[in-house]
């Protein structure tokens, strides 16, 4: 299932291997209030995402969103890679289901990998603030973007790690 908390208590969690050392790396960057890579998520227009690719198939997007009431947004999987979702600035809900609890709505793989469910009371909500970390593995139906009590700014990185 899911892990989350802080980006070090994920960290520690998690599995070591090039893919996951490869993508804890980059994300290193961000811990530094200086550092160019804050700056330039910083510089990500709302509504955007810019896409940085890193070591051994692993990818970033990262990303500036308005948040959304829960009944516009989707639950979501995927089979080709585990996301570690980190939030830098503001803060979210995030849905969260086993994969086997919700109704598949549309699969749109393979030309993309994500898959999309139905929403149902089954799903636990997690609340996340800046420097809070989830990891979704393909078992973990997942809902990102959610508005606490009204629309608001993040700024959050989602880091792609091939399923290996």
């Amino acid at each position: 299932m899911a892990i989350f908390g802080s980006l070090s208590s994920v960290r520690s969690q998690t599995a070591r291997n090039a893919a996951f050392d490869a993508a804890f790396a980059y994300l290193d960057e961000f811990t530094r209030p200086d550092s160019a890579a804050l700056a330039r998520l910083k510089a990500v227009g709302v509504g955007e995402s810019k896409r940085i690719d890193l070591a051994g198939g692993v990818y970033a997007l990262e990303q500036a969103y308005m948040t959304k009431p829960r009944a516009q947004a989707r639950m979501e999987s995927h089979l080709k890679y585990i996301d570690i979702q980190v939030v830098m600035e503001g803060e979210e809900l995030m849905a969260v289901a086993d994969v086997a609890r919700l109704r598949v709505t549309e699969n749109q793989t393979p030309a993309k990998d994500m898959i999309f469910y139905a929403d149902a009371d089954v799903a636990s909500v997690l609340r996340f603030g800046a420097g809070e970390a989830a990891v979704y593995f393909p078992a973990d139906l997942h809902m990102p973007g959610v508005a606490i009590a009204a629309p608001s700014l993040v700024r959050k990185i989602v880091v792609k790690v091939p399923v290996q």
